[in-house]
C-alpha cells in the first residue's frame, strides 16, 4: 500500500489522473482491454474532467476501455443522486468509449434481480482470470464508509457473492454494490479521501484496530501491490 498526500484537492485529482492514465497505458500495452470500476459521489468529479480532458484523455485509447461501477442508488438515471448519470455527464460523454462497454448498474429491475444481472456479467468477464478489474477507484465517506459497504450493515462482511441490494432506512432507500471480495481480486485499486471531514474515520481506517462493521473502508484489502491512497492534506491531518 502507498499513500500520496497532495497540498490540495486539485492537486490531488492530478496526481490521481497521472497515475491512472500512467497505468491504463501500461496495461493496455499488454493487454487488450482495460477494466475499469468508477465511483459516485462528488470526490471524482474533478478526476473525472480532468480524464475526459486533454491531455490525459489523448493518452488512453479509450475503445479498449471497458466500464463498470462500484455501486449505485436506485434512483432514477434522471436523478442527480444517481452515480451512473455522474460518470456520464463528467466523463463518458467526453470519451470515446463505445456505449457496448458501458455497463450501469440497472435501476429499471427489482433491486436484487439487479445486482443478479450485474453478478453474472462480472463473472462472464472475470472467471478464470488472474484478476477481477484491472482499476477499481474508490472514495470514503466521513464515516468510513466506501462503494455502499455502511457502518453497520450486513454487506460489509460479505465473502461469496460479489453483488449485493439491500435497503439502507437512514436513506431510505435501496443501495446496488459490489463487493469486498471482488475488489479485493483487482489487479489495481485507488482510494481518492479529500476534506477535514473526513481525517478522523481515516485515521481509524489507516492506523486504527480493524474493526470493518465500524468502519468498512478496511475491508478493502487487495493482494495487489497496486493499491495507492490519494490524499489532500485535510483528509492526511490526523495521521
Amino acid at each position: 500500500m502507498n499513500i500520496n498526500i497532495a497540498d490540495t484537492p486539485a492537486d490531488c485529482a492530478r496526481e490521481a489522473a497521472e497515475w491512472i492514465t500512467d497505468y491504463a497505458e501500461l496495461v493496455l500495452q499488454q493487454r487488450e482491454r482495460f477494466t475499469l470500476a468508477l465511483s459516485g459521489g462528488s470526490t471524482p468529479i474533478a478526476l473525472h474532467k480532468l480524464l475526459a480532458a486533454p491531455p490525459y484523455r489523448d493518452r488512453i485509447d479509450w475503445k479498449r476501455v471497458h466500464i463498470f461501477w462500484g455501486d449505485e442508488r436506485c434512483v432514477l438515471f434522471s436523478d442527480d443522486r444517481n452515480n451512473a448519470k455522474m460518470g456520464f455527464e463528467t466523463l463518458l460523454n467526453h470519451v470515446d468509449v463505445p456505449k457496448e462497454q458501458i455497463y450501469a448498474m440497472n435501476i429499471d429491475l427489482p433491486p436484487d434481480a439487479s445486482m443478479a444481472e450485474y453478478g453474472t456479467l462480472l463473472h462472464q468477464y472475470f472467471d478464470g482470470h488472474e484478476h477481477t478489474f484491472d482499476l477499481v477507484i474508490l472514495g470514503m465517506g466521513d464515516d468510513g464508509h466506501t462503494l455502499s459497504l455502511f457502518p453497520g450493515t450486513e454487506v460489509v462482511n460479505e465473502d461469496r457473492d460479489w453483488t449485493k441490494a439491500f435497503f439502507l432506512p437512514q436513506q431510505d432507500m435501496f443501495r446496488l454494490t459490489i463487493t469486498a471480495p471482488v475488489v479485493n481480486a483487482a489487479a489495481a485499486v485507488i482510494f481518492q479521501v479529500e476534506g477535514a471531514k473526513k481525517a478522523d474515520a481515516l485515521k481509524e481506517v489507516l492506523q486504527g484496530d480493524y474493526q470493518p462493521s465500524k468502519y468498512p473502508s478496511q475491508r478493502i484489502k487487495p493482494k495487489t501491490e497496486e493499491f495507492v491512497w490519494f490524499l489532500d492534506k485535510a483528509a492526511a491531518s490526523k495521521l
